[in-house]
C-alpha cells in the first residue's frame, strides 16, 4: 500500500535523521573544520590551513603508532579470526555442546575495562598467573614484566584481545556453518571424509564470504581499538604500544591540541573508510553463485544461503 502523500515516509524517518545528523554528521563536519585550525579547546581559533596534516605526515610518533596497530591487527587476525574459525569447526562437530559455546562467548559480554583490569593481574610480575605458572614449571628464565617490557607488551595486549574476541568470530562462523546444506555434509561423510577433511575442504570454502566479513571486522576493529591499550599500558612502555587512538586522545586531552587531534581523527577515519571501500570493491568482483533450479527451495551445492540477522542484533564487532 503506497502512502497517500509523498511526505509521509519522511515524517517517519525525520526523527531518526535528526538524531543521526546531530550525533554523527554534525560532529564529523565540526571535526573536519577544527582540523584546519590551531585551537586548545577554549581560546580563539587560528586558521592554519593544511599545517596540521603536514605535521601528521612527518610525525614519528604517529608513524610508529600505525606500525604498532598494523602488527596488532596482524596478530588479531590469527588470534581472533583464525582461532575463532577453528573453534567454530570444533563446536559444529560437537553436537549438543551448548556449554562449550557459552563458555567461549562469555568474554565478549564482559566490559573491556573489566577485562583489562583482570588481565593486568594475570600479567602482574610479582603474583600474576603467567609468571607463577612459569615458576611452577621451572621456567623462571622466561618470566617477564609482560606489560612493562617493550618486547612483549604489544604481544601481551594482542593475546588479551584474542581471548575476548575469538568467541565473537566463533559465533559468526558457527552460524554460517549451520546454514551449509545438510546433504552436502552427509554425502562427504558417506564418501569417508574425516571431520578435519570436512572442515578444510568443504565447510571453510563454503563460508568464504563470512570469513571475509570477519577479516573486515577485525581490521576495522583493530584501528578503532582503545580500551585495552589505554587501561593495560596507556601506550607504554616507552611508546611500545602507542596506537593512533591512544595518541589521538593524549594529543587532545593531555596536550590540549584540539586542532591537531582533529586532523589525526580525520586521517584515521579516512583509513578505515578506505579499508571498507576496498573490501566492497573486492566483494563486487567475486563471481555470483549459480541460482537454484526454478521451483526448488534448496541452495545450490557450494553456496551457503544468506544469514538472517535477528532483529536488534548487531553486525559490527563489539568495542575493544
Amino acid at each position: 500500500m503506497k502512502p497517500t502523500r509523498a511526505i509521509t515516509p519522511w515524517l517517519f524517518l525525520g526523527p531518526a535523521l535528526l538524531v543521526f545528523g546531530f550525533a554523527v554528521l554534525l560532529p564529523m563536519v565540526l571535526t573536519i573544520g577544527y582540523s584546519f585550525t590551531k585551537w586548545n579547546g577554549f581560546g580563539a581559533m587560528t586558521f592554519v590551513g593544511l599545517d596540521n596534516y603536514t605535521a601528521a605526515a612527518t610525525d614519528p610518533i604517529l608513524r610508529d603508532s600505525f606500525v604498532h596497530v598494523s602488527l596488532y591487527i596482524a596478530a588479531t587476525l590469527v588470534l581472533e579470526v583464525l582461532v575463532g574459525l577453528v573453534l567454530a569447526g570444533i563446536v559444529s562437530a560437537l553436537v549438543g555442546r551448548l556449554w562449550f559455546r557459552v563458555a567461549i562467548f562469555t568474554p565478549v559480554m564482559l566490559p573491556m575495562v573489566v577485562v583489562a583490569v583482570l588481565w593486568s593481574f594475570v600479567y602482574d610480575p610479582d603474583f600474576g598467573l603467567v609468571n607463577a605458572t612459569l615458576a611452577a614449571a621451572g621456567l623462571q628464565g622466561l618470566q617477564r614484566i609482560w606489560l612493562g617490557d617493550t618486547t612483549t607488551a604489544l604481544a601481551a595486549v594482542s593475546v588479551v584481545s584474542g581471548w575476548v574476541f575469538a568467541g565473537f568470530y566463533m559465533m559468526i562462523f558457527y552460524a554460517a556453518f549451520r546454514q551449509i546444506p545438510h546433504e552436502v555434509i552427509e554425502a562427504a561423510r558417506l564418501d569417508g571424509a574425516s571431520e578435519f577433511a570436512l572442515f578444510r575442504r568443504i565447510k571453510v570454502p563454503m563460508i568464504r564470504a563470512a570469513v571475509w566479513v570477519g577479516v573486515l571486522l577485525c581490521v576495522t576493529g583493530g584501528f578503532q581499538g582503545f580500551d585495552l591499550f589505554f587501561v593495560l599500558t596507556n601506550g607504554g612502555p616507552y611508546g611500545a604500544t602507542e596506537i593512533p587512538t591512544t595518541y589521538l586522545v593524549k594529543t587532545v586531552f593531555r596536550n590540549g591540541e584540539v586542532g591537531y587531534g582533529s586532523a589525526l581523527a580525520v586521517v584515521l577515519t579516512a583509513i578505515v573508510l578506505a579499508v571498507g571501500l576496498a573490501y566492497a570493491r573486492i566483494s563486487r568482483r567475486q563471481p555470483l553463485p549459480e541460482r537454484p533450479h526454478e521451483g526448488s527451495d534448496e541452495a545450490p551445492i557450494g553456496v551457503v544461503p544468506p544469514v538472517t540477522v535477528p532483529t536488534g542484533a548487531t553486525t559490527s564487532e563489539p568495542a575493544r
